[in-house]
């Protein structure tokens, strides 16, 4: 029998991918971990999920008397196609009959005020949110007008309530999706591609501290469940898997963010890197066409060099506010560049006239690494 966690999953925008409820409690942890009442009297809205099988609806359902949340709501943006038979939301209980009446509909929209055994089971779990939600008892289980989409008035009328969104958005909209929110002032825990921190809507809000990284690191990006048995990475338990370049953005604040990044000095980093591009060299390079270095990784940045440092993007994984100053960002695509460091004569980091990847440029922060290596 596969996992739950793989088989409990929500789809993303190409009906293919799954999202595994262990990667949503986790991240969410972390946010807890930090601050226990980050999610308290909160209204939290998921505006991609449709209800009937989304893992983060399941989650912040289960769990709404944990977070003490004020209300949840969940839209889908298309028909579920288990939404007749109400799989994804019952599970496997046998005692529920399955609806026979209810209409075809574009979208469903759920809203979450209570959530409690109601059955007197002495637990409560999924069957105890589906019986409130037949017998409309403080939650609200009704067709959306439209097609659901999250840019609709109606989805947007149930953003203006919300105080926290949380969701994997289409990655083709992301830039969109990511303006709406900061248009409404949201809170947001939220799941894109890893390369959307190039783009130039997005990383102006990264460098300023507007949106960042969140707890789960990016190394080996996420885990989905595939439903295209032609692009397979692994099979757990009998169910496809794919790994996807995907990463959790946010703008709540965690613990991760505010760990130092432990780095050795120049000199220790010629002499003892585990990279052989740094380890045994008299000097790190240093960029033809703009006055930085060139850092290749991440764990190989000097803790005593001064000055400007070209750094590979999956820095903001462990990027530290306190301890590093974001200078900008040049590309390698020809594109241009973002964060004012060059006049766009020279979109790209050239080291004896070679272009090198795309870079994000950085500092230390006077006197913050001082005290770290204290």
């Amino acid at each position: 029998m596969a996992n739950s966690n793989l088989t409990n999953a929500k789809k993303v925008k190409n009906d293919e991918f799954y999202t595994q409820y262990g990667d949503i409690q986790k991240e969410i942890q972390a946010y807890l971990d930090y601050n226990s009442d980050a999610f308290r009297n909160k209204v939290v809205y998921c505006n991609c999920d449709d209800p009937f099988e989304s893992n983060f609806f399941r989650y912040f359902v289960l769990n709404f008397n944990k977070l003490g949340l004020k209300q949840l709501i969940t839209t889908s943006y298309k028909p579920s196609p288990v939404a007749n038979t109400q799989l994804g939301l019952f599970g496997d209980d046998k005692t529920l009959a399955k609806s026979k009446g209810r209409p075809k509909i574009n979208a469903n929209k759920f809203i979450i005020n209570e959530a409690r055994d109601i059955d007197g089971d002495g637990e409560f779990n999924l069957k105890d949110i589906a019986k409130q939600l037949k017998a409309n008892k403080h939650n609200e289980w009704t067709p959306l007008e439209g097609d659901g989409d999250f840019r609709s008035d109606e989805c947007i009328n149930l953003l203006k309530q919300s105080d926290v969104v949380a969701t994997n958005p289409p990655f083709s909209l992301f830039r969109e999706y990511v303006k709406q929110l900061f248009d409404y002032n949201k809170k947001f825990v939220i799941i894109g591609n890893k390369n959307s921190v190039t783009y130039k809507e997005i990383f102006p809000l990264i460098k300023e501290n507007k949106m960042w990284s969140g707890k789960t690191e990016w190394s080996g990006g996420l885990w989905f469940v595939t439903m295209d048995n032609s692009d397979v990475d692994k099979v757990v338990d009998g169910v496809n898997m794919k790994n996807v370049s995907s990463v959790w953005f946010t703008n709540i604040d965690h613990g991760r963010r505010h760990q130092p990044l432990p780095l050795m000095t120049m000199e220790e980093n010629l002499k003892y890197s585990k990279h052989k591009e740094i380890k045994g060299k008299k000097s790190y390079d240093k960029y033809d066409n703009y006055d930085a270095i060139e850092v290749p990784f991440t764990d190989a940045i000097p803790s005593d060099y001064d000055g400007v440092m070209g750094v590979p993007i999956s820095f903001l994984d462990k990027y530290n506010p306190d301890q590093f100053e974001i200078i900008g960002m040049a590309e390698d695509n020809g594109k241009g560049f973002s964060g004012g460091i060059w006049d766009g004569k020279n979109p790209h980091c050239v080291i004896n006239g070679e272009n090198k990847f795309k870079r994000i440029f950085i500092k230390h922060k006077k006197n913050k690494q001082n005290d770290y290596d204290k």
